[in-house]
Order: structure tokens, then sequence, then C-alpha cells
């Protein structure tokens, strides 16, 4: 039982936690404070955001099958794509300083996610190549919770800049690139790289073994359903702007909003990881939309009670804990070592393709018919995808990829 619990959560995962938790505060504090700055400080539209928006959560889609590919050939490159994805990402921090428009600032989102795009696969790969299949699930949720650490911190540390500055925006940018930079040290010092093993021809990483990998058909299942119900997932952005609209949030707190996610995703991270192990990654996956759905509903009721805000931020955090590192678990068991970033990337590069059109779609139907039907819209979207995915669950009974 102790060499199972040691394999399953490896020094090299937590090496890789304390860089997504350093990174995590400093890109959470851009993303705490972005909605507000764009919309209010920029006057942009709800479109002109959702836009934005998309870019900032959907362009990483274009580039995971290239992280991908890039760390799996010769093997051991891992460590490396990503620290180059982190790097890319810590760059575009200052020049937020310098974007002052929708262009200039799309461009800088987009070069950002391209960094995250690059790293997300390789990293997910070291830890699903750290772990033993029995505990993937919890070496997942280990991860998560420390990325969600930094993800609690970032907003904090952007609300007390804001306060205690007057150029707060200008302040905030300029701190979470210094935090970056600290974040890609840590990789380059403490994440130990990959062995560089030769690879046997026959599994040899090209793009179209990775491209092939979805002719396994539990893989091919669970890229589809991660793809349709990212399709009606709205980002955490809108979710915020939803519920300061609600409750007539001041703008000086809205930087907090997060927390309650980061706070709800933190604490169930790990217990959910483990709770997949046992029952099943697929129904604990589901379970995590149902939360989510759960969440809409109350945006869309008429209670405007002071306990709102907590129980949908709970309700969100949970949705992540319960879909980002299960997924990531569910999707590993059946991929090649050789390939193992190259099939993961396939399952983000749906769902990032998916929220990216989520975004566009959600941020139109506000602009042309309200917040509360475009909401409307992206529950009952919620729903029928859900059932959808019910009947696609994989033959396994664990919710594991067959190989």
């Amino acid at each position: 039982m102790t060499g199972r619990r040691r394999a399953a959560v490896a020094p090299a995962v937590f090496a890789l936690g304390a860089v997504s938790l350093i990174t995590d505060v400093s890109s959470e504090m851009v993303t705490a404070v972005l909605p507000l700055y764009l919309v209010t400080g920029l006057g942009l539209s709800p479109l002109g955001f959702g836009l934005l928006d998309g870019v900032y959560n959907g362009f990483s889609a274009l580039v995971r099958l290239v992280g991908g590919h890039l760390a799996d050939r010769g093997g051991g490159r891992h460590k490396w794509v990503a620290g180059f994805g982190y790097a890319v990402s810590a760059v575009c921090k200052p020049l937020l300083l310098v974007a002052h428009s929708l262009t200039p600032i799309g461009l800088v989102l987009a070069a950002d996610r391209t960094g995250k795009g690059l790293r997300t696969a390789p990293r997910d790969a070291l830890i699903s190549l750290s772990s033993t299949a029995e505990g993937r699930g919890r070496a997942f949720g280990v991860h998560r919770a420390m990325d969600t650490a930094g993800a609690l911190l970032g907003p904090l540390v952007a609300f007390l800049i804001l306060r205690a500055t007057v150029d707060g925006y200008d302040a905030v940018f300029t701190v979470s690139f210094c935090v970056a930079v600290v974040g890609v040290l840590v990789l380059v010092l403490f994440v130990p790289g990959g062995r560089g093993e030769r690879v046997p021809a026959g599994e040899r990483p090209t793009l179209s073994a990775a491209v092939r990998l979805l002719g396994r058909r539990d893989l091919r299942r669970i890229t589809v359903c991660a793809l349709l119900l990212g399709l009606a997932t709205v980002s955490d952005s809108f979710v915020y702007l939803l519920l300061q609209r609600r409750l007539g949030v001041p703008d000086r707190w809205f930087a907090l909003l997060p927390l309650g996610t980061a706070a709800s995703f933190l604490l169930l991270a790990v217990p959910l990881g483990r709770l997949a192990d046992r029952v099943g990654r697929w129904a604990v996956f589901l379970a995590g939309h149902g939360a989510l759905l759960v969440a809409y509903a109350l945006l869309l009721t008429s209670w405007h009670g002071g306990g709102l805000p907590y129980v949908v931020l709970a309700l969100h955090g949970a949705f992540y804990a319960a879909t980002d590192g299960v997924l990531m678990a569910a999707a590993s068991d059946g991929v090649p070592e050789a390939l193992r970033s190259s099939g993961l990337a396939l399952v983000q590069t749906g769902q990032a393709m998916a929220r990216f059109a989520c975004s566009l779609l959600f941020g139109a139907a506000w602009t042309v018919w309200g917040d509360r039907a475009a909401l409307s819209g992206a529950a009952v979207a919620l729903v029928g995808c859900a059932l959808f995915s019910v009947t696609l669950r994989p033959k396994n009974a664990k919710g594991a990829v067959a190989a």
C-alpha cells in the first residue's frame, strides 16, 4: 500500500504542482482583472469580450497537438517543451502594459494561450507517466489541487495590488510577469527530465500515429464527449460577470469572485480524484457537469440572497474538481507511453476548440438577446450534451480507456 501511494504521487508530480502553483498565481492575477479591465476600462461590448475570451480560452487548441507531438518525439522532451510554453506565457504578461485596443490585446492573449497550448499536454503526460494506473486520478488530483492553490492566491494578490496602487492594472501585469519567471526557474531546476530512451520503430510518435489514436473507440468517445460538453461550458469570466450583474458587486470586489471557485476546487480535487479511481472516472466526470448545470439553474432563478455567490462558486469549483484532472486520468489509460502527450493533446484540443466556440456564441447571444436568454440556451445545450455523453460511456466500468 505504501509503495502504491508513493507511485501514485511521485516527486515529479509535486514538482510540477509547484510550477503550476506559481504560474497560476501569475496567470490568475491577470484573469481575475481582465474581464473588468476589458469591459469597464476599455469599454468592450459583450460580443467583443466574448471574442477575446474565446481567444484566451480556446486559441491554445491550435497548438496543443504540436506541443504534444514535439514532446513525444525522441522521448524525454516533455520537460523542455513544457518549459518553453511557460516561458512564452511569461513574456506576454508585460506586453499587456502597452496593448490598449482589441487587436493588440487579442494578439497578446493569443500568444499567451500558445504558450499554454504548448505546455499543457507535455505537463500532463509527465504526471501520467510518473503515476501508476490505479492511482492516476489521485495524482492528477494532487497536481490540480496545487495548481488551484495558485488560482486561489492569484486573485487575492491582484485585489491587494488594485487597492494599494494608483495604476492598479499596470501593477498587476508587472507583478504577474515577475511571478511567472519564478515558475519557469522552478521547472528548469526541480522538475526531472526524461530519460531520452529510444522508441521502437512501430511506436514512433509521428503525427499520423497520433491521429490514428482516434481509432481506439473509447478514446474517440472521450474526445467527442469532451468536445460536446465544452460547447455548453460557459467560461469562468462570463460566470463572474453574471454574478456581478445579479448581485451588483462593486468593481473593487470583482477580482475576489474567482476565489470561491478556486477554494472549492482546491478542497475537492484530491477527494474527487481518489473517488474517480475507486468508483469510475466517467461517472465522476459526468457528475461534475451536473454540478455546473445546477449552478446555471441558480443563476437563472430569482434568488438574490447573500448565499447565492457562495453556492454558485462552490458548484463551479466542484465542476472543475470532478472534470479537469479526471478527464486526463481517464484518457491516459489506453494511450501508449510513446504517444502519451499526443493522445492527451487530442482530447484537450477538442475541448479547447469547443470552449472557444462557446465563448463566441455566448457573447453573441448575450449581445443580441440578453444574458438570461444566453445562459438558458447554454443550460439546455448542457442537458442535451450530457444525456448524449451518457450513451457514449467507455466500456470499462472504471471509466478507463480500453487499450
